[in-house]
């Protein structure tokens, strides 16, 4: 069934890419208004394409990860040359992805000491500066919060219905691809509302 599942799933993105991500991710002037659409589908494609492949095969090829970095980094860079993107929120984006890569090592180093087995995966640790350069700073925070929530709740739920065990591996690069995905969306909503709560 994963053929047809993957093909569908295909399939509805486009649509709604077509329907909806076109006019969401577009920028007035040209060329932006045809590029920044057309970065943000390619993107995407990248983004299912890990999310199925590491479903599958618990693995995200270090391919794909090079690939998404490589297009986001520069696209970014134009972004700032054409004006679009300020210096400031492009470093803030690279320190973003970056702390978060580190934080998966502090991850992985305490549960390889304490644990004696592997923690967050090297694929998720070079899938982080990716989604830095994709979501920038306030986004990344709701983004990674809802994978680590989202991870957690169907790792329990796998538990309670016997379809895991306590300690067995969960592939964690579709949890940060749906947080992604709402981090994007939603992102700048949920920390406004979160900061709000505080003050």
């Amino acid at each position: 069934m994963r053929y047809p599942l993957i093909e569908s799933l295909t399939g509805i993105f486009f649509v709604w890419w077509f329907v909806v991500g076109f006019n969401f991710f577009r920028l007035v002037g040209s060329p932006w208004v045809v590029v920044q659409p057309l970065f943000w589908l390619v993107v995407g494609m990248i983004l299912i394409a890990i999310f199925l492949v590491d479903l599958m095969y618990m693995v995200i090829p270090f391919s794909l990860n090079l690939f998404l970095f490589t297009l986001a980094f520069f696209y970014r860079i134009f972004l700032v040359g054409f004006g679009i993107m300020t210096v400031r929120d492009f470093i803030l984006s690279i320190i973003v992805g970056l702390s978060l890569c580190v934080l998966f090592m502090m991850m992985q180093v305490f549960a390889k000491v304490y644990k004696g087995k592997d923690g967050v995966g090297l694929g998720d640790m070079f899938l982080a500066p990716s989604l830095g350069l994709l979501l920038g700073w306030p986004k990344i925070l709701p983004a990674i919060f809802a994978a680590f929530f989202g991870g957690s709740m169907v790792g329990i739920l796998l538990i309670l219905l016997n379809k895991k065990k306590l300690g067995q591996y969960l592939p964690f690069g579709p949890f940060l691809i749906l947080g992604t995905l709402i981090g994007l969306v939603w992102g700048n909503q949920i920390f406004s509302w979160y900061i709000s709560l505080l003050v």
